[in-house]
């Protein structure tokens, strides 16, 4: 799907050359697959209150440098959606940490790509215990319409707007999970 400029105005991005279009599908799973694991990540994510930004930080578990971003995004469609990130520096990071929001904390396992698209893997912590969700992300629209269900997956939930991020945050564990 091509993002023209008045799509992109209305969901509060004034010019499209600074946003970024994300294209992705997500699975519900049982567990990770271990075996086919690249390297993890602990991310703590921050959804500011009232707002459509996202603070994270996240520590590679093999104790490498944190990243540290805000980011705001607007969905296009359940498959598409128009972010903008900045990366901060520590003490950017530590100004905004105390803002009004809720936290989703995650490990995120990245895979070994499967026909050339990156696939990761978060186990959920907290209040979200138990819930493990497989992503996605493609360059197209028709590579995101092509990509098989992972093998290791239960089902797609892409189109289930339960399973976001800023859901999952709001309204916690969806009941069937």
């Amino acid at each position: 799907m091509d993002i023209d400029l008045a799509t992109a105005q209305a969901l509060g991005f004034q010019k499209l050359k600074y946003a970024f279009v994300e294209r992705e599908r997500r699975w519900l799973c049982a567990e990770v697959p271990m075996d086919r694991v690249l390297w993890a990540e602990a991310i703590t994510d921050l959804y500011v209150t009232g707002t459509r930004l996202r603070l994270r930080e996240a520590h590679p578990l093999d104790g490498g440098p944190a990243q540290r971003r805000i980011a705001r995004k607007a969905d296009v469609d359940a498959r598409t959606r128009l972010i903008t990130s900045i990366y901060l520096s520590e003490a950017e990071f530590a100004l905004l940490a105390d803002l009004p929001g809720r936290r989703l904390r995650k490990v995120r396992h990245h895979l070994r790509a499967v026909d050339g698209v990156a696939l990761s893997v978060d186990r959920f912590e907290g209040e979200l215990a138990g819930l493990v969700l497989a992503e996605a992300e493609f360059d197209s629209a028709e590579a995101l319409a092509a990509f098989p269900v992972p093998d290791f997956a239960l089902r797609e939930v892409t189109e289930d707007a339960r399973y976001s991020g800023g859901s999952l945050v709001a309204d916690g564990l969806p009941e069937e999970a």
